[in-house]
């Protein structure tokens, strides 16, 4: 049975990178999480204090940095030249910087071509923000998997909670429905949802049920 390609796109907060997780493992798939891609680049420019409007310092850093996913056997592990930051990628931090990094075209050129590179011979499930529209734009399946704001704030809120995090509910509404507008706005590469993608509305669902639902897409287009 051939193995396709796979992209699901859709707003923060929507479960993109649990599901498409869930769904590699059942289907054994790779997984390629390129928001981590992203965040580790997030991370790199932030360590090392290089200013965003200083192009030549980000291109300098786009043509050095070796960014290297490896699978886990519950979360994709993240290395940025050797040094794992799995953990470090993840703070509200890094999280209130990615989307002006994302922007910058010189970082989605590097990022993107590493994953075009690494999807070739299909089996491989992306998940980020412009998958189907410029990574992967004849993906054999696109998904744009979308939620309310409210639904979406409520998980982000849950899960930081259990991290010990005392950002109140509001505000983290506040903070991804900001994203969402920037993320949409942004010149390069914007949120879009491609023209022959599936919507796929998870307000109600839970994650195993959103990727039931992924899988059956997925098993009749094989």
């Amino acid at each position: 049975m051939r193995k396709i390609t796979v992209a699901i796109d859709g707003p923060a907060g929507a479960g993109k990178s649990s599901v498409a997780k869930m769904v590699a493992n059942r289907l054994h798939y790779l997984y390629i999480d390129t928001g981590a891609m992203y965040r580790a680049f997030t991370w790199a420019m932030l360590e090392r204090h290089v200013d965003i409007e200083d192009e030549q310092a980000v291109r300098q850093l786009t043509d050095s940095i070796q960014i290297r996913l490896e699978p886990g056997a519950d979360i994709c592990r993240v290395y940025a030249d050797g040094q794992e930051i799995t953990e470090e990628i993840r703070t509200p931090f890094i999280s209130s910087h990615v989307s002006q990094v994302a922007a910058l075209a010189v970082v989605r050129t590097k990022l993107v071509q590493l994953q075009r590179d690494m999807a070739k011979g299909g089996g491989v499930i992306l998940d980020g923000r412009d998958i189907g529209t410029v990574v992967l734009p004849r993906a054999d399946l696109k998904i744009y998997l979308t939620a309310s704001v409210a639904a979406r704030a409520r998980r982000r809120f849950l899960e930081l909670k259990e991290k010990g995090s005392t950002e109140t509910l509001e505000d983290i509404e506040a903070s991804i429905a900001a994203r969402d507008d920037m993320d949409s706005h942004r010149a390069v590469s914007p949120l879009k949802r491609a023209d022959d993608a599936v919507l796929v509305d998870n307000s109600n669902l839970t994650l195993e049920e959103t990727a039931d639902c992924i899988c059956r897409m997925i098993e009749e287009k094989q």
